[in-house]
């Protein structure tokens, strides 16, 4: 037995996505040794995943968990289970560091089911419980409030960058200013590309895109030369937009030979249809990114150390999180929500 409740904001229907939480106790996933339980300090809000993230303190820790201590800062992004929990050889993904593209189990840190049966309910509460595995250790220089978005908005984009070259040598191009394409255009600059594109529909993001270390942007509905003019300039693109309509035709006119482009955004009615003359003709790669690994958000905690990249955020109390849903809704971020527990707010870095 603990002598803390678990407690949180709950989703009890669809109304809840329109600010209508309730606030409750509920049952953490059952008690195993290779677990640790975090008293939550931060939890960011992400489009795709509204109770996803977050930040705090380890106050309890399963007698099989080597890595991590009473005390230590960490944080758990998107993910919280997979195939590697258990016993048994796991699958290729989890064995290499990928578990978050686990093909037998993965496990979303809310609305998910454990392998030993119990529910995953999201960081917007006072405490939650989740293998170590998947706790990733915050470094001192990363206050809480800054990790929280990080740990999921910040490695979706840092993860495929990575992955694909982005650095010395390549122009990178970001479409989307939102929560994760402000993270794409500064994980860009950060990796050393010699260029970051940002390319939106119009110029009212223009100012934040150059603060943010964009060299050029790109306002399509606002040029209408602006495919012909930039065609064939960009190596790498990720699209962090979730609509159907988009051009994408367009945007992989702005490719070079062999060039890149990375769907992380998630249109609710699929992928826009295109032409495949782009891809033959220029022997371009479509392809997509999932969140981030463990071992990947310790990669981005070391680059944004190194770097010195830092979200741009506005934090919300806890109690306020209903009508942080509503204003998040409403495109009110610039460019991060984050939910603070008040208690530990002093405490944060």
């Amino acid at each position: 037995m603990t002598d803390y409740k678990f407690e949180g904001w709950l989703g009890l229907d669809a109304s809840s996505a329109e600010g209508k939480m309730q606030w409750g106790e509920f049952e953490p996933k059952p008690w195993e040794e290779t677990d640790i339980d975090i008293k939550i300090s931060h939890c960011g809000i992400c489009g795709s995943d509204l109770h996803t993230l977050r930040s705090g303190w380890v106050v309890r820790v399963g007698s099989q968990v080597k890595h991590l201590a009473l005390g230590d800062r960490v944080g758990v992004g998107a993910q919280s289970d997979s195939c590697c929990s258990r016993t048994g050889k796991p699958c290729e993904a989890c064995e290499s560091g990928q578990e978050n593209y686990c093909p037998n189990k993965h496990v979303g840190t809310y609305n998910g089911v454990y392998l030993n049966g119990g529910k995953s309910y999201g960081g917007y509460a006072t405490y939650n419980r989740v293998p170590a595995r998947f706790a990733v250790k915050i470094p001192e220089g990363i206050s809480s409030a800054e990790a929280a978005p990080m740990l999921c908005g910040g490695v979706t984009t840092y993860a495929p960058l990575k992955h694909h070259g982005a650095g010395p040598g390549k122009t990178v191009g970001i479409v989307g200013l939102g929560g994760l394409g402000h993270f794409g255009v500064m994980w860009a600059k950060a990796l050393g590309a010699d260029k970051v594109v940002v390319i939106s529909r119009t110029n009212a993001k223009k100012e934040d895109a150059l603060k943010m270390g964009a060299d050029e942007f790109i306002a399509t509905a606002e040029d209408p030369r602006w495919g012909k003019t930039h065609a064939n300039t960009i190596d790498l693109i990720v699209c962090t937009v979730s609509q159907t309509d988009m051009p994408v035709q367009d945007y992989f006119n702005l490719l070079k030979f062999d060039g890149v482009f990375v769907q992380v955004g998630l249109p609710d009615d699929g992928f826009p249809t295109f032409q495949q003359k782009p891809l033959i003709f220029k022997r371009i790669k479509i392809t997509g990114s999932l969140i981030g690994s463990p071992d990947d958000i310790r990669e981005m905690f070391d680059l944004a150390l190194a770097k010195g990249v830092k979200p741009w955020i506005s934090t919300i109390p806890m109690k306020d999180a209903n009508q942080a849903i509503i204003d998040f809704e409403k495109g009110a971020p610039r460019y991060r929500f984050v939910l603070e527990n008040e208690p530990e707010a002093k405490a944060s870095l």
